[in-house]
């Protein structure tokens, strides 16, 4: 192999172990063991599994925000739209690469705080603000909510995503119908949502008190 063919099978053959058994479970003894080369190798290339797991988040996290900002980026398409094309563009990602996701979904942020899901979808939800201002604006809501409500909306599509990954093996779930029952619970919900919302209920004592 050159040079840059064998970083490339290390970063392959790293990015299994790590999704499997994290950076903390994975020595640098396996990731050689695994890619028949000795550890030296690796440490050349990498300076250790610190530094290979970094190179190895930041390739996924690049390649994962990269779809997400060109799906809420697509020109000439309405919010519901644009909610759906961003929904799919997490779930592809998922499908094509449950390995990197797997690393950046599950404490990836112990090299690098750019890694850590966390961060990814701070991300994509101020990218979200300007479109649901937007749309706050045009039914009379107030504007100055819209990064609340692009929080809550960023943290759905967040947590289904790894609920699919984590369920798709025992509940086979066509990642098309996943985005639209996502799309409809957001959608939805937010064709409906109350100008000057207000709790309701008067709070509910879940287990009684022997003193009260």
């Amino acid at each position: 192999m050159t040079r840059a063919e064998r970083r490339e099978q290390l970063i392959d053959v790293a990015r299994g172990l790590f999704a499997e058994r994290g950076l903390d479970g994975t020595s640098v003894e396996e990731i050689a063991a695994h890619a028949e080369v000795s550890k030296p190798v690796v440490y050349e290339h990498f300076g250790g599994k610190e530094g290979l797991y970094a190179v190895v988040v930041d390739r996924e996290v690049r390649t994962l925000q990269t779809a997400i900002r060109a799906a809420l980026t697509t020109p000439r398409v309405g919010a519901r739209r644009l909610i759906e094309l961003g929904t799919l563009a997490l779930l592809d990602y998922i499908d094509a690469y449950p390995d990197g996701f797997a690393i950046i979904s599950r404490g990836s942020s112990a090299t690098s705080q750019e890694g850590s899901f966390a961060t990814i979808l701070s991300d994509v939800a101020s990218q979200a603000e300007d479109l649901l201002a937007a749309e706050f604006a045009n039914r009379s809501f107030d504007p100055a909510l819209a990064p609340m409500y692009a929080q809550m909306l960023v943290g759905l599509v967040g947590l289904v995503g790894q609920w699919w990954l984590d369920t798709r093996e025992t509940t086979p779930l066509d990642k098309q119908v996943v985005a639209a029952h996502v799309v409809n619970l957001a959608w939805n919900g937010m064709r409906h949502l109350e100008v000057a919302p207000r709790l309701g209920r008067p709070r509910v004592t879940l287990v009684s008190d022997p003193d009260e």
